[in-house]
Formats: structure tokens, sequence, C-alpha cells
């Protein structure tokens, strides 16, 4: 059982693919990569339900290891890398759908823009 089921995030296939697109530990200073699946999991599972770092179960090992594997795939590139192999295999297979949804309300003037016109008005004067 890796990750234990409950915990669970990715499948057997996802991880499959995904471990492709890791680094490996070989030829790194350092210990290896110990349990990769079960420290990937750990990340996600944070991700999912915004705990922090030491609240992370102990099922996916010391949360120390979670983070520091976390904050090194962020480091170099490891993240954006897979998300752009990612992005071009769902393109590639047809299970990404490039719709883009943009919320009004979220835009807003910047906040010199309302004197911006009363100061145009002015001028018209």
């Amino acid at each position: 059982m890796v990750a234990g089921d409950r915990y669970r995030v990715l499948t057997d296939r996802q991880w499959e693919l995904l471990e492709l697109l890791l680094p490996k530990s070989e030829g790194r200073v350092g210990r290896n990569f110990a349990e990769n699946r079960r420290v990937v999991e750990g990340m996600l599972y944070r991700l999912r339900t915004s705990v922090p770092w030491r609240d992370l179960p102990e099922v996916f090992g010391p949360w120390q290891t979670v983070w520091k594997r976390h904050r090194r795939y962020a480091a170099d590139g490891t993240w954006d890398r897979v998300l752009t192999a990612l992005l071009a295999l769902a393109d590639t297979t047809g299970d990404l759908d490039w719709v883009v949804s943009i919320d009004s309300t979220i835009v807003r003037a910047h906040q010199h823009a309302a004197g911006a016109r009363a100061q145009a008005r002015e001028c018209d004067l």
C-alpha cells in the first residue's frame, strides 16, 4: 500500500507517467530519492487539503522530506517541465479543451482612473 489508500491521489497509470518526468537521484550528491511516490503523494495531498507542511499525515514520511523535495522541484524547474509535458500529451490525445473564461467582476480600473475622467471634463469646459 502506497501512502495508504485513504490518502492516495494518483492512480498507478498516472504515477507511471509522472515518474518518467521526475528527475532521478542517480549521480546526485547525497541520499537517493527513496520512496518517491510516497513523497509526491504527500505534496499532492498538501496542495489538495492546504494543511501546513508540519501537519502532513505520517504516512507520507517526514514532512521535512516532502517539503524539501517540493522546494527542489519548484526551484529547478521540474514542476514547470512536468506541466508542459502533461499539457502537450493531453493536447495531443485530445484530452485538453482550450476554452478560457474570464470573470469580469475581477477586472478593475486603476485607482486614479476616475481622476483622469474628472480632469478630462475640466479640459472640455
